[in-house]
């Protein structure tokens, strides 16, 4: 029988090929207030940028990561417009189709990049997954 794995973060405070130990861990300033957008932005693309700052206030940077959060905004809203165009166009845009996969693509990336999805969550050691004990899970049943 194989041994279990460790956990992220004994991994994190022991160092590994994975996990900075705890002693170089920069610490950022958290975000007190929403930052203005430094463009202006359609719909899709405020309410990105509104969800992104209150979701993620505990680890992206008003400094270092506004650029970034301002592009895929950006381009949230240009894919907006181009699928309007597209389901508007269903004849021949072939290509459309393709930019607007292509641009999808990039949206995705740019979230992961902010650490928006549950796998780098985990790598910025935001969010992990704790298993309920035993004790804890009979004191939820009890509760419910």
């Amino acid at each position: 029988m194989a041994n279990p794995g460790k956990p992220a973060e004994q991994k994190r405070r022991t160092g590994s090929r994975h996990y900075k130990p705890a002693d170089d861990l920069i610490m950022l300033e958290k975000v007190s207030s929403m930052p203005v957008p430094l463009r202006r932005l359609g719909d899709s693309g405020l309410a990105l940028w509104n969800r992104t700052w209150q979701m993620g206030q505990v680890w992206l940077s008003a400094n270092t990561d506004i650029e970034l959060l301002q592009m895929t905004c950006e381009q949230l809203d240009e894919r907006d417009l181009l699928l309007e165009y597209v389901l508007a166009n269903t004849d021949d845009c072939r290509f459309e189709r393709s930019a607007l996969r292509e641009l999808e693509k990039s949206i995705r990336t740019n979230l992961s990049l902010m650490g928006f999805t549950p796998t780098d969550r985990m790598k910025l050691g935001v969010a992990e997954v704790k298993r309920m004990s035993l004790i804890e899970e009979m004191m939820t049943r009890d509760v419910e």
